[in-house]
């Protein structure tokens, strides 16, 4: 097994409050999406692979969310796996957007009496694992999942955040 992470991550503001809240945001990104995909993803399964951040607003998360899910509503993080399919020799394997609304997840980390950076790394966490084909549609899958993101989060210094709250996650 490689120590490398082959895992490009782009990072897209739709939404300029992120950069004013975050510090580090860039950085912190990155790295939680990559410790998430080394402690997630089959390696074996593909070569270098990449997925995009959205760092968006609520309008954008109650546009995606109405349209893919049918529920009119913004929501805090919602993830879209790229169409399987073979990439162009060199190209990278596409995994898919996670898009994060910035009014929801800044109301939720104060709620939860949480420093916003902990949330948000909590929703790349728990939307990365989704474009690697996580889910919690079951009490059980629920256990194994949210068991994988306290563990990587623990990685962070981030507490457990189904002990501190009982957020819901997109």
């Amino acid at each position: 097994m490689s120590n490398a992470i082959d895992l490009a991550v782009d990072i897209v503001e739709r939404a300029p409050f992120w950069r004013e809240r975050v510090a580090g945001l860039d950085a912190l990104c990155a790295e939680t999406a990559r410790a998430t995909f080394a402690s997630a993803h089959q390696r074996d399964e593909h070569g270098a692979c990449e997925l995009s951040i959205v760092l968006a607003d609520d309008a954008l998360l109650r546009e995606l969310n109405a349209t893919w899910r049918g529920i009119d509503t913004p929501t805090n993080v919602l993830s879209f796996a790229a169409e399987s399919g073979a990439a162009p020799p060199g190209a990278p394997h596409l995994l898919g957007d996670v898009v994060i609304a910035f009014e929801t997840v800044a109301r939720e980390a104060e709620a939860q009496e949480k420093p916003l950076a902990h949330h948000l790394r909590h929703l790349i966490v728990h939307g990365v694992l989704h474009l690697l084909g996580w889910d919690h549609e079951d009490a059980a899958e629920a256990e194994r999942m949210e068991a994988l993101e306290v563990a990587i989060l623990q990685h962070f210094d981030v507490p457990d955040p189904y002990r501190m709250s009982e957020a819901s996650h997109g």
